[in-house]
């Protein structure tokens, strides 16, 4: 099974892009959705929170109160490592679960949605990764339109929590393939939706060519195969993403020389 990891930043149109994937009947796992499962009051998880953060980030129902950790945690980079360490084993531990099930059903790609794919990194796991791209102007417009009016957000959250993750100019070099959600045509509309129908395409035209559906087979039929396919797979990926890397840097270094 291919796995695709999906990335970008808040208010990139990573979540749009997840839902349009799902339009088509992609399997998606949305580590967003999972993170919310693993807080819900009486969780192991959410008791952690509380030690840690204070049961301020509680609402009366005993529920988290997101607006309130999410001032609490993105405060400052270590406590929102603090945040990161107490929920991405809960997280990760409810996506293989779901990433298993998906491969003995026999999909034969699924998406893995996470803002985080690159800082926790996940990408190393995935056999491509997809970032979803516009500017960090726009981010923090859209975050502001979005969570400003309705969860009372100011200017000043929204440059913190734009802080606690990795710049969408960053996430970049980890990407093979970029969805630009930065333009709008005349119409007001984006671009978005055709690109990931291009995305769809391409899947689908590789998955069900005769020598993948083989690999596909072989691999779903006999799990140990599988297993080490996949893993050859993720260590080719990551050493393809280090090796664009080091091709950067070195031609950065050329233009500082010249």
């Amino acid at each position: 099974m291919l796995v695709i990891g999906l990335t970008g930043g808040i208010a990139s149109g990573k979540s749009t892009t997840s839902r349009l994937l799902r339009a088509h009947k992609i399997p998606v796992v949305d580590l967003d959705e999972i993170a919310v499962q693993v807080v819900l009051p009486g969780t192991p998880t959410l008791r952690r929170l509380v030690e840690t953060f204070g049961t301020d980030i509680l609402n009366e129902d005993k529920s988290l109160n997101r607006s309130e950790l999410g001032r609490r945690a993105f405060a400052d980079k270590e406590k929102t490592k603090l945040l990161n360490k107490i929920t991405h084993g809960a997280i990760r531990r409810v996506m293989l679960f779901r990433l298993i099930k998906l491969w003995l059903t026999g999909a034969r790609c699924a998406v893995v949605d996470t803002p985080l794919l690159i800082e926790a990194g996940l990408y190393k796991w995935c056999a491509q990764t997809v970032v979803v791209w516009c500017t960090e102007q726009q981010q923090l417009e859209r975050m502001l339109k979005r969570d400003g009016p309705t969860k009372g957000l100011t200017e000043a959250d929204a440059r913190a929590r734009l802080a606690s993750q990795l710049p969408l100019s960053e996430k970049l070099r980890y990407a093979d393939r970029v969805i630009d959600n930065s333009t709008r045509y005349e119409d007001g509309s984006t671009p978005l939706r055709e690109e990931v129908e291009a995305l769809v395409a391409n899947l689908r035209y590789d998955q069900h060519t005769v020598p993948n559906t083989l690999a596909w087979l072989l691999n779903w039929l006999l799990p140990p195969v599988g297993l080490l396919w996949g893993l050859l797979t993720a260590l080719l990926h990551a050493r393809r993403i280090q090796l664009h890397h080091s091709q950067q840097l070195l031609a950065e270094g050329k233009k500082k020389d010249e």
